[in-house]
């Protein structure tokens, strides 16, 4: 638990010292000054959880103190204290963010109290801010290291930036990425390896379900000068090269099954030979395998080897479709426009309101990558400044006219307002008939009931 840090502002020094000298025994953490101009300083060298400030100051009321300390410094939990105090007073303080009133005199076991009752607000706070800073650790040096960031609000994703964390932390835990195509599954493989201790060596990817049986072994393990025709020269395999760093393996489903048994080998023993050669190589490679398919149903139905499967799946992480998280969606817009438009060399300074609502309706069955290459090609065919519908190529939105839905979007966007109406729209043209409206929403009957209980949309 966080050690409170407190500061008194009171122009009184008995009384700035009889409580100092209470809270301190009580293990926290005192500051104290008798005017606003020797508390600020304190608050700008000293992180300050909770600032016990009287209303009557010399300098600057106590108001002004706190609208002041409000402004700077918002995360500061105010206790205003007065010889004068009235309700209007009580009244003021609290509607400018103090948490708690006290009128002089009152007992140093009521104060006690009353911050005992803060500290569990301030604990969440900071709580809040290491999690603030560890996304933004995280999202810098995925920036700086594969290129773009994890773009996303919802708690889906910040999930799955806490899953990569937490496994990039334990060294050489195989990992087992699954999501549909176009989810960003080789993006968090490479989060994970830059935000590891191997984070500055090589990351090697390799697509399964391209490699014909004929050259696993050479393409996986390497070969000797003359260890087959055409063996001109010595060839490193995959894990040769990746070795201190990341073998990637995407679509590891749909691996020959004679060559997942040559796999599984290799992953146990940790060891590779190279054809024609006659002693074995150590490797040190951590490995992170995944696929768009059931791997489950495939180890049920034979297509995948058990033993494989629970070798590679030490750590599963999975990534929900775009359609299961459409918070991120206009955020996914407002990124991948400010980005394109600078490497297409083209002035996109907005998007109208219609794409938004249009998008929040299209299934995206590409997922992220179908809207990047979307967005791209809206900017390429765009001759303003401002990428409309008539850009976009929003297939499958059935009968419902994108024209139509016109919603006032800001730049924060109310999702749940663009979802409500376009819900209340679909309804509309479907006469209240859910399993047609589902339809048209491209979304489940049971996910369009959930959707009417959250917004409390009640069907005559």
């Amino acid at each position: 638990m966080v050690q409170l840090s407190i500061l008194i502002l009171d122009d009184e020094k008995v009384f700035r010292d009889e409580i100092r000298e209470f809270l301190e025994n009580d293990s926290f953490i005192v500051h104290s000054a008798a005017l606003p101009s020797e508390a600020f300083p304190i608050l700008e060298n000293h992180e300050i959880d909770i600032l016990i400030l009287d209303l009557r100051l010399p300098e600057m009321d106590g108001f002004e103190v706190l609208e002041k300390v409000k402004k700077l410094y918002p995360h500061i939990e105010v206790i205003m204290i007065t010889g004068h105090g009235d309700m209007d007073a009580v009244i003021q303080a609290m509607r400018m963010g103090a948490v708690e009133f006290f009128p002089k005199p009152f007992r140093l076991l009521d104060m006690k109290a009353a911050i005992r009752r803060t500290r569990r607000f301030i604990d969440l706070n900071h709580r809040l801010k290491e999690i603030n800073q560890s996304y933004q650790l995280i999202s810098k040096d995925l920036r700086d290291n594969v290129g773009y960031e994890m773009v996303g609000r919802s708690k889906a994703v910040q999930q799955v930036i806490d899953l990569m964390r937490r496994v990039a932390a334990v060294d050489n835990t195989s990992v087992f990425i699954t999501g549909e195509s176009g989810t960003g599954k080789e993006l968090i493989a490479r989060g994970i390896h830059y935000l590891s201790d191997r984070g500055d060596k090589y990351f090697h990817a390799v697509n399964c379900s391209a490699i014909p049986e004929t050259l696993f072994e050479s393409e996986f393990f390497g070969y000797k000068k003359g260890a087959f025709t055409g063996a001109e020269e010595e060839k490193a395999g995959w894990f040769e090269i990746a070795n201190g760093g990341t073998l990637f393996l995407d679509e590891i489903v749909d691996m020959h099954p004679l060559l997942q048994s040559k796999l599984l080998r290799v992953l146990e023993d940790r060891k590779v030979r190279r054809l024609g050669a006659t002693s074995d190589i150590s490797v040190d490679v951590r490995i992170i395998a995944a696929t768009n398919q059931d791997v489950k149903g495939c180890v049920d139905e034979n297509k995948f080897r058990t033993d494989l499967f629970y070798r590679l799946n030490s750590f599963e992480i999975n990534i929900p479709p775009l359609r299961e998280r459409p918070e991120d969606i206009p955020v996914l817009l407002n990124y991948y426009i400010q980005t394109l438009s600078k490497k297409l060399n083209k002035k996109i300074t907005g998007v109208d309101n219609r794409v938004v609502a249009a998008a929040l309706l299209y299934p995206f069955p590409g997922n992220v990558r179908e809207l990047r290459n979307m967005v791209e090609r809206a900017i390429i065919l765009s001759d303003g400044d401002k990428l409309t519908v008539n850009e976009f190529a929003f297939a499958g939105l059935k009968d419902i006219e994108v024209d139509e839905v016109d919603i006032n979007v800001e730049e924060t966007f109310d999702l749940d307002e663009i979802e409500r109406l376009t819900i209340i729209r679909a309804l509309e043209r479907a006469d209240n008939k859910k399993v047609e409206a589902a339809q048209l929403l491209n979304i489940t009957r049971q996910s369009l009931d959930r959707r009417l209980e959250k917004y409390g949309i009640i069907l005559d």
